[in-house]
């Protein structure tokens, strides 16, 4: 019998051939004010379905050009993107990967020229450039450049959609209340603060109808900003709305000191798996196949994202596979030597 973390997983119509899923990671190599793939990402993505990765999710990819967090950003906010795009798709489902792309904006923390867009107009830090505060009018076109986006990924055949709530991007500074001081509909109470995301859900949901997901922070890591039972709430909001799955990451919304260990964010996984019932994905620090299969075992998680780890091994399924004495197959061009 398969171990679990090789086991398929199903879910909304959408089956992994395993559970492990690349964690979407910027590779800032978009050429420049353009937003689209590039030679690196076919080369980059591409060879961790050929590693024999479960699902593959693309980096933060800006739904706005002012929502990127670098001028070397992956762009969806016009139609040109799109051809590249599904080249990427096809190029990764060859291998048998499923396929996800994380649609984004990065609010204040964008580092593009010309002005940036937040709640409200704090900066990040004292380094970074103020934002704006952004309009009703420029929420609302905003919501629309989401829907767009999940169009287009439609478009490319992307199986799977991500919502990036995490990190102190915008739809996190919309959550959180240290950085998002509006006294309108989108401020003040948690009800109004969750209003963006629920209104970008209700739009994407319009013209996608597959899995979907959003990533979120589950820690503030500050005494007066959102901690993991704030999270709870949100999740199960979430989950009235159709999320399939919550990827649990944590902090960024704020500068804050942060006590990073191997797995340290796994117990946010594993609360709103528990308190709210929902899939959810854990992230952070999980660097080989026994700590993965522990997770899994002890249904602390539903998925398991990795990110640097596959940055230095891109076959890791395999390493994971022998860690944990398990046999998969080889791409048929490497089975001499798998």
């Amino acid at each position: 019998m398969k171990t679990k973390l090789f086991e398929p997983y199903k879910i909304n119509g959408i089956t992994l051939k395993n559970r492990i899923v690349m964690s979407p990671m910027c590779m800032y190599s978009s050429t420049e004010e353009k937003g689209f793939v590039e030679d690196f990402h076919l080369t980059h993505y591409i060879s961790r379905a050929v590693g024999q990765v479960g699902l593959i999710m693309v980096e933060a990819t800006a739904v706005t050009p002012q929502g990127r967090i670098s001028a070397q950003d992956l762009g969806i906010w016009s139609d040109e993107h799109v051809p590249k795009l599904k080249q990427l798709v096809d190029g990764m489902k060859k291998y048998g990967s499923a396929t996800a792309i994380q649609l984004a904006h990065a609010g204040r923390k964008a580092t593009v020229d010309g002005d940036i867009y937040a709640p409200s107009a704090l900066s990040f830090n004292e380094k970074s450039k103020l934002p704006k505060a952004m309009s009703k009018e420029e929420i609302k076109a905003t919501i629309h450049a989401f829907k767009e986006g999940a169009q287009r990924a439609k478009k490319a055949g992307f199986d799977i959609i991500e919502l990036h709530g995490a990190h102190g991007y915008l739809i996190n500074e919309f959550l959180s209340p240290l950085s998002n001081k509006r006294e309108d509909e989108y401020g003040g109470s948690k009800e109004n603060r969750y209003r963006f995301l629920y209104e970008i859900i209700e739009a994407v949901k319009e013209v996608w109808d597959g899995p979907l997901f959003v990533r979120v922070s589950a820690s503030d890591y500050h005494q007066d900003g959102l901690n993991i039972d704030d999270y709870v709430e949100y999740a199960l909001k979430m989950k009235e709305q159709g999320i399939d799955l919550i990827d649990v990451s944590s902090g960024a919304v704020v500068p804050a000191k942060i006590n990073v260990f191997p797995g340290y964010q796994v117990r946010f996984a594993e609360k709103i798996k528990e308190q709210a019932a929902i899939a959810t994905g854990a992230v952070g620090m999980i660097t080989n196949g026994l700590q993965a299969e522990e997770i899994l075992q002890n249904e602390r998680a539903d998925l398991i994202f990795i990110a640097r780890e596959l940055l230095r091994d891109p076959y890791f399924p395999r390493t994971a596979a022998a860690q944990l004495g398990e046999e998969i197959q080889a791409p048929k061009q490497y089975d001499r030597g798998w």
